[in-house]
């Protein structure tokens, strides 16, 4: 979703709770083949390089490429550490039990405080027009994109209101 390409949206409540569920599904079942098929415990971070190198792809040509948003804006969830602790804990454990209950609940632990790093300097406090926001709130304010709140004000103040009372389904 949303809340994983814009840094704006990489918030407390949304982020830490969708991101970390979905990228986890994937990565233990390529887990449980290369360990019923090769004893490898390295099915989770090859599953994760993967897909990393696929969002890094995606966000390169499209964002960046495509519609001329800065990198920074839009760079994809650092996944690794999380598969790289699933891999370690099956290496550890031998067990798929202990695997998905340790592995997992630190699979979702790790996430956010493996990305912080790279997130926190968007934010910072900063004043604009008289308004103290965060550097994350600037940017979205600055790049007004389909969905947001901006976004759907200036749907309603434009003539989007001669298809219908609710500006929702045109919008979106």
């Amino acid at each position: 979703g949303d809340w994983d390409f814009w840094v704006d949206w990489k918030d407390r409540r949304f982020w830490v709770t969708v991101v970390p569920i979905v990228s986890v599904a994937y990565p233990a079942a390529a887990q449980a083949f290369f360990w019923e098929k090769f004893r490898l415990p390295f099915g989770a971070t090859l599953v994760t390089l993967g897909v990393l190198a696929g969002e890094w792809a995606n966000r390169y040509f499209n964002f960046v490429g495509f519609t001329y948003f800065p990198i920074n804006f839009v760079w994809p969830t650092i996944l690794l550490p999380m598969a790289l602790f699933l891999d370690a804990m099956l290496a550890i454990s031998k067990s798929y039990g202990l695997t998905a209950v340790v592995g997992g609940l630190m699979d979702g632990l790790l996430m956010y405080p493996a990305n912080w790093p790279l997130l926190s300097a968007f934010h910072v406090p900063a004043e604009y027009n008289g308004v103290v926001m965060a550097l994350a709130d600037i940017m979205g304010y600055q790049y007004v994109r389909t969905g947001t709140p901006e976004y759907i004000r200036m749907i309603e103040k434009g003539t989007l209101r001669t298809f219908g009372k609710d500006v929702v389904p045109v919008s979106a």
